[in-house]
């Protein structure tokens, strides 16, 4: 994790996308600063309402530098786009290529990733018997390398990769290949091979997103030895989740790796630790899925 924060009671955030009005990502940061004696402010830089682009991203850093920001998070289409701009990367960032968590410190803009941990603890939670399982990963853009780190760092034996666009899933597979091996990871063509040699699926394409209806596996592939995890928190209950739970899967849904990608910023812009629990109730709540 970054170096220890100073001890500070008022922080100013961002996140920094394209799109991103519907984002529950400010309302359980300030939360959570409230609930821990803080007063957090955090604010939407949405690249579409004040009309910036990957090309405006030094000018964007630097403006939030000086309005006294604290740290960004950063999403789509930007996480790639941010890396060669900042001044250090963890070793998990520099590995993924992409920063996702944005920390002003000491003069210094330090990338982070909580893209991949935060799926690793959600899985977890849910899974914990499952992480040495073999899985297929559909999708391999930012989130699908993200998740593909996340499945073999927390110990999964191998992780096939399949993406609509070939020369994609084979530049995942390369770049996870160097961090844990040829023998560890695999672009694949043929799902229902893929498949039938492996305990898992997941889903980190948008396809199930509202506006983005439809699954992206042919239903006759989901069988009830198959654990089933979607990437996709909005809404909660995909056209993939609902099948799987209906065909006896276990499942992990979108919503843990979006509450664990919080708990993950939030101690790296405050050196706080969160309560984990406490974030996850608030989701709930602002997605009307709590008990």
């Amino acid at each position: 994790m970054t170096s220890p924060a100073p001890e500070r009671h008022s922080y100013l955030l961002g996140l920094v996308g394209q799109g991103i009005g519907a984002s529950l990502t400010p309302a359980m940061q300030e939360r959570e600063g409230r609930e821990s004696g803080l007063h957090l402010s955090y604010r939407l830089l949405d690249a579409d309402r004040m009309g910036f682009g990957v090309e405006d991203l030094p000018d964007l850093l630097s403006w939030a530098r000086r309005l006294g920001f604290d740290g960004l998070n950063v999403t789509h289409p930007f996480k790639q786009a941010v890396v060669p701009l900042l001044d250090e990367l963890s070793d998990d960032a520099a590995d993924l290529g992409a920063v996702n968590t944005v920390v002003f410190r000491d003069g210094r803009m330090l990338g982070r990733n909580t893209d991949w941990s935060g799926y690793g603890r959600a899985f977890r939670q849910v899974l914990p018997d499952r992480v040495e399982d073999r899985a297929v990963l559909v999708g391999a853009g930012g989130a699908g390398v993200a998740v593909g780190y996340g499945l073999l760092e927390q110990g999964a034996e191998h992780v096939a990769v399949l993406d609509s666009d070939p020369e994609r899933a084979d530049a995942c597979a390369v770049r996870l290949a160097k961090r844990f091996g040829d023998e560890r990871v695999t672009a694949v063509r043929d799902l229902e091979r893929a498949l039938a040699d492996a305990q898992g699926l997941v889903n980190a394409t948008p396809i199930g997103m509202l506006g983005h209806p439809g699954m992206a596996v042919p239903g006759r592939l989901v069988h009830d030895g198959l654990w089933v995890s979607d990437v996709v928190y909005f809404p909660l209950e995909t056209e993939l989740v609902r099948l799987a739970r209906e065909r006896g899967c276990r499942v992990v849904p979108g919503g843990g790796m979006a509450v664990h990608q919080a708990v993950g910023a939030f101690e790296y812009f405050t050196g706080r630790v969160p309560d984990a629990e406490r974030i996850a109730r608030h989701f709930a709540e602002l997605t009307g899925t709590a008990a």
